[in-house]
């Protein structure tokens, strides 16, 4: 158990020294619970609908091969935008907000631009434009950050360096006055899945907001003070409601517009392109070709509804990875069935993975994969090793038995659950065979000679016992001390013992003719007696013996020292009792025995139908 108790121990800290490493540097698994999580997240969402008062007005491929005739090919002239802004400000959105870059003015049609600026001079809402954050590395030939930050309303902490530079590219198309920006960068996570928005990107001390952060800001929705937001999201990509940047144009063209006048009026309009060949497209836990404009749009609704994505604490993976190493390990050093334990990690396992799946559904995360990952691991490494150990004990059991037992009835024995039976009171018959004549034989022989009989006799013999179903206690001597009825139940322990010992005499006569007339004064004695005796393993903790202990047991002793003169086989009344009718015995009379007041009844077994059990191995 010590032994066992040190690998465990072992086995725990390795893990722990694995976890740790996961969770502080490897993260190798994070890409599987992200997977996890994007799944739970895909399959609540399409529950869900997005914010009707957020519409995409969408350059599509329709609107890019239908506006060829009017603006030709892509990019068109800003005053094609200026056209739509008219018509939108017409109808009084909330915002209008411009997925589109316009980092540089148009060199060929600068009265394009130039009517832009005037549509934006018209509406009384405001429009907002996005701007790019550049490589940092390329901040050395950027623009002063001190210079710009009023015009692009970066916010200056107490650390913001006053001499720093910054790489960005700004609507340099639209005139200052109306710049109303934030970035619009894409930010993916190590797997290349884009699962937040920045709200504000910190830089040498000045906070540079987001597009949506600055359009929540300006339509008085709280905006969280941190540099980015978890995306909830909300049906499949396109679930946005989407108007074809062509079908209003043309509307806002007509005399006599189809569309109703106040469709837009008090809506958060984005204009941005799902347009096949203009690649606008992020891969995020919704599709894999999502429009960016969309990303846009759900972080737009995300602030408007104060409704984001929220992480577990920092300590929650830790935690319950800690909780359930903790729990299997008392298990297993509790020597609890590892079946049982590992059915009752099958059942955490699954409500484990329901409360993450619900959790996300209340727009809640919990990283549990990695937790029960290791804890399956810690529990099929335990498992295997508890296996070894019981393989082993087995190991043990059945050389322990193999020394008393036939080997198929050490078979048994395991199966019925090993050493588990030691120490039993257990109604026993006890059997005594002793050599007579073995001193005469031993000044015969040299010391090598008289072991050479005794080995050869006693295989013979003790064949003999376990042929019957009988169990070796030990060797006295000279004298062979078997019993019947343990380890294994055998109701007809008395009759099989007999059986035995009637065996033993013709095993004798077949020795007597190998030895030669020389030794025709070698006999043996044998005592049979019935009666209940403790059997198990007896004795100091260095040694033990599988034994049989109790007064039956000193009895059967002395029935076989009574045998000399009397007969070569002698049982008690008990055992003959118990025989029933399977030999017909002969009564010796009764006689004296040391430590009992009355006389003990004695007989002689003769056979009537041979008892040969063709596999005696097997009784219950």
């Amino acid at each position: 158990m010590a032994e066992f108790t040190k690998k465990l121990w072992l086995i725990t800290v390795s893990f722990l020294c694995l976890v740790t490493l996961e969770i502080t540097w490897l993260h190798s698994f994070q890409g599987l619970e992200n997977k996890l999580s994007d799944f739970f997240v895909r399959q609540h969402a399409q529950n869900f609908q997005p914010d009707p008062e957020i519409i995409i007005v969408d350059i599509d491929d329709s609107s890019l091969a239908r506006m060829q005739d009017v603006a030709g090919n892509w990019p068109w002239p800003r005053s094609v935008h200026g056209e739509l802004i008219n018509g939108l400000a017409a109808q009084g959105p909330a915002a209008i907000v411009f997925d589109i870059v316009f980092s540089e003015k148009d060199q060929y049609r600068p009265e394009s631009d130039r009517l832009l600026n005037d549509a934006l001079g018209d509406i009384e809402s405001k429009v907002y434009f996005p701007i790019v954050r550049r490589d940092a590395a390329l901040d050395a030939q950027g623009a002063p950050l001190e210079k710009i930050a009023p015009l692009l309303k970066f916010v200056a902490t107490d650390k913001a360096d006053p001499a720093a530079r910054i790489a960005i590219l700004p609507p340099l198309a639209i005139d200052t006055k109306y710049w109303h920006t934030g970035t619009i960068n894409y930010v993916a996570d190590d797997d290349g899945v884009g699962r937040r928005y920045q709200l504000f990107t910190p830089t040498y001390g000045w906070l540079i907001p987001s597009l949506p952060a600055r359009v929540a800001t300006d339509l008085g929705y709280k905006v969280p003070q941190q540099d980015d937001m978890l995306l909830a999201w909300r049906g499949k990509a396109g679930a946005f409601k989407h108007i074809s940047y062509v079908d209003l144009y043309e509307d806002f063209n007509r005399e006599t517009p189809l569309r109703p006048k106040d469709e837009l009026s008090g809506k958060i309009i984005i204009i941005g392109t799902a347009a096949s060949g203009l690649h606008d497209f992020r891969v995020t836990p919704i599709d894999s070709l999502y429009p960016g404009m969309e990303i846009l749009a759900t972080a737009l609704d995300n602030l408007k509804n104060q409704r984001m994505q929220q992480t577990a604490p920092l300590g929650f993976k830790p935690g319950l990875t800690l909780l359930l190493l903790a729990l299997l390990g008392v298990g297993f050093l509790r020597g609890l069935n590892a079946m049982k334990m590992g059915v009752a990690l099958a059942v955490v396992t699954v409500l484990a993975l329901s409360g993450s799946y619900f959790a996300a559904g209340r727009l809640y995360l919990m990283p549990v994969l990695l937790p029960l990952l290791v804890a399956w691991g810690y529990y099929f490494a335990c498992a295997l090793q508890a296996y070894l150990r019981e393989r082993k004990s087995r190991e043990q059991a059945v050389q322990l038995f193999s020394r008393f037992v036939n080997p198929h009835v050490v078979q048994e024995l395991v199966a019925h659950g090993g050493l588990s039976r030691a120490g039993e009171s257990r109604q026993i018959t006890i059997l005594f065979s002793d050599i007579r004549g073995f001193t005469s034989i031993s000044e015969k022989r040299t010391p090598q000679e008289v072991v050479a009989l005794l080995n050869r006799y006693f295989s013979l013999q003790v064949e003999v016992v376990f042929r019957h179903g009988g169990s070796l206690d030990k060797f006295i001597g000279d004298c062979i001390m078997a019993f019947w009825g343990a380890p294994l139940d055998d109701p007809k322990h008395a009759q099989n013992a007999v059986a035995a010992a009637l065996e033993m005499g013709e095993v004798l006569q077949r020795f007597k003719v190998e030895l030669g007339e020389a030794d025709a004064d070698f006999d043996v004695g044998i005592g049979i007696h019935s009666g209940p005796a403790v059997v198990g393993l007896i004795g100091s903790e260095q040694r033990r013996e599988y034994t049989a202990i109790g007064d039956t047991v000193n009895l059967g002793s002395r029935i076989e020292g009574l045998t000399k003169g009397v007969a070569r086989i002698l049982v008690s009344k008990e055992t003959r009792e118990l025989c029933g009718d399977a030999f017909d015995f002969q009564s010796v009379g009764s006689y004296k025995v040391k430590g009992r007041e009355q006389d003990v009844e004695l007989f002689v077994p003769k056979v009537r139908n041979p008892l040969r059990s063709e596999n005696p191995t097997v009784r219950n």
